[in-house]
């Protein structure tokens, strides 16, 4: 049997590839403008995530033991950083979401060392946010 790779993992390859900082920002800019776009009808106060620095807002349908998430963000590098967490969180049940440790995920990107102490609530906040939405 074939194991599928995650978009995480490939993600987690790619920036293992990349030597410097300089090129995984641009990767991390390239994903945020290759995330679809999210309907203005859904950026409302209740989709907006509290702690982050730029404006950000993710939505989640539950679809049975499943989320639909969506999200968006008025600024680039933090729309790549929403790309990334619906990369890890888009294959895995409400409960795989609750129990995943987003951290190590985080650490094996790099991103804990890369990001100002601002984006890296901020990404805190948005992870937060979809656990709490898996929980619900």
């Amino acid at each position: 049997m074939v194991e599928m790779t995650r978009p995480i993992d490939d993600l987690i390859s790619d920036f293992e590839l990349l030597d410097d900082w300089e090129d995984r920002y641009r990767h991390l800019i390239e994903l945020g403008r290759a995330l679809p776009p999210m309907d203005d009808a859904l950026k409302t106060p209740a989709t907006r995530v509290l702690g982050c620095a730029s404006q950000v807002w993710i939505f989640a349908q539950v679809d049975g033991d499943f989320l639909q998430l969506q999200g968006d963000s008025d600024a680039l590098i933090v729309k790549g950083l929403i790309a990334i967490v619906l990369m890890l969180f888009a294959p895995m049940t409400r409960a795989e979401i609750i129990a995943c440790d987003t951290t190590s995920v985080f650490a094996k990107l790099g991103l804990k060392d890369h990001l100002t102490p601002q984006r890296s609530n901020g990404l805190a906040s948005m992870v937060a946010r979809i656990k709490a939405h898996a929980a619900a």
